[in-house]
């Protein structure tokens, strides 16, 4: 289970305060993330993270810094 970052804490971060973020956003742009961790990891031939950290967390952690934004069509 992850604790950190809250989901709350998630959303604000995705969305604006004019256009806030839905769960169902951040669900969709955290399981892309978390595949193209994946992918990455595949295609460069290394099998885990460092500090054993899994590919859903570092995917929560690039959304709390900023490193990921939800791009609206």
């Amino acid at each position: 289970m992850i604790n950190e970052p809250s989901m709350d804490a998630l959303i604000r971060k995705l969305g604006t305060p004019e256009e806030p973020a839905s769960r169902y956003e951040l669900c969709v742009v955290v399981a892309k993330r978390t595949r193209q961790i994946i992918e990455q990891m595949q295609s460069t031939g290394v099998t885990e993270l460092p500090g054993k950290q899994k590919e859903i967390v570092l995917a929560c952690q690039e959304i709390m810094n900023g490193k990921v934004k939800s791009v609206h069509e």
